[in-house]
């Protein structure tokens, strides 16, 4: 089984010690190329390419120009360690033990902008490029023209190398739209955390972030090969539901009770 999480805008790239020796993204030549023409956009483009602040702007075009072809050790953080948005909350990479990263460097995937794919410990650079970025390239107005059928190739030869049979999405809509739907050789699981609030259930953005990332967690310290295992995943208060759940939707209810 294969999981697949969202990157983060918010970026760590303190100094931090290493579980096990990093690795170098499958798609490098594609970042550099992407990086190549992001450097050539105006401050004011980038603003309008992200719906961002001039100073983000600017500290992004400067990423970029500062982004190195075949980058010193010095430039790079593992991405799983590098990302520090919500859901790498839940994740806590930095406390997976040797063993368990392993395990994660097989059978975990963030979908990416700019890489692409990457494996938990492939070495990144500081940049920011959302996958939904309409980046004219050479291949199409969009970083989803841009990657095409190229990542639902690599997960299913992924698959392939590791035996799996299922993948749990655990990434945001914009970015698994990535993967071209009907392109992958797996089954989907989704799963759905929503949060009871004064007697109604709902998906609230933060907490389901953070809770992706927990799911994510829990298959690769559980080394969890098969999708009935995820209906034990009862971190943070979530429980499953199977009266609720439907389809490739796997969804998990917190209850008031469960957050105080």
């Amino acid at each position: 089984m294969l999981t697949v999480i969202s990157p983060a805008k918010r970026l760590n790239f303190d100094p931090a010690p290493l579980p096990i020796a990093p690795s170098q993204p499958m798609f490098q030549a594609d970042a550099a190329a992407l990086a190549r023409t992001a450097r050539r956009l105006s401050v004011a483009k980038l603003r309008a390419l992200m719906a961002i602040s001039e100073d983000l702007a600017r500290l992004n075009q400067g990423r970029f120009r500062a982004f190195q072809e075949v980058p010193e050790d010095e430039a790079t953080k593992p991405a799983a360690l590098a990302f520090a948005g919500d859901t790498y909350l839940g994740l806590e990479a930095a406390t997976l033990d040797a063993e368990e990263m392993r395990w994660a460097q097989d059978h975990l995937r963030i979908l990416s902008g700019l890489y692409g794919l990457l494996r938990p410990m492939d070495r990144i650079q500081p940049y920011r490029l959302e996958m939904g970025s309409r980046l004219a390239t050479r291949r199409g107005k969009t970083l989803y023209q841009y990657w095409g059928q190229r990542l639902a190739t690599a997960l299913n030869e992924t698959a392939a190398s590791t035996g799996a049979t299922a993948l749990v999405n655990c990434a945001s809509v914009e970015y698994f739209s990535a993967v071209p739907e009907g392109a992958l050789s797996l089954s989907v699981l989704t799963p759905v955390f929503q949060d009871v609030k004064n007697g109604k259930a709902k998906v609230i953005s933060f907490f389901a972030k953070k809770a992706r990332g927990a799911m994510a967690r829990f298959i690769v310290q559980n080394r969890i090969t098969d999708p009935e295992g995820l209906r034990d995943f009862d971190l943070g208060g979530y429980r499953f539901r199977p009266d609720l759940s439907e389809g490739q939707a796997l969804v998990f209810r917190r209850d008031e009770t469960d957050t105080q």
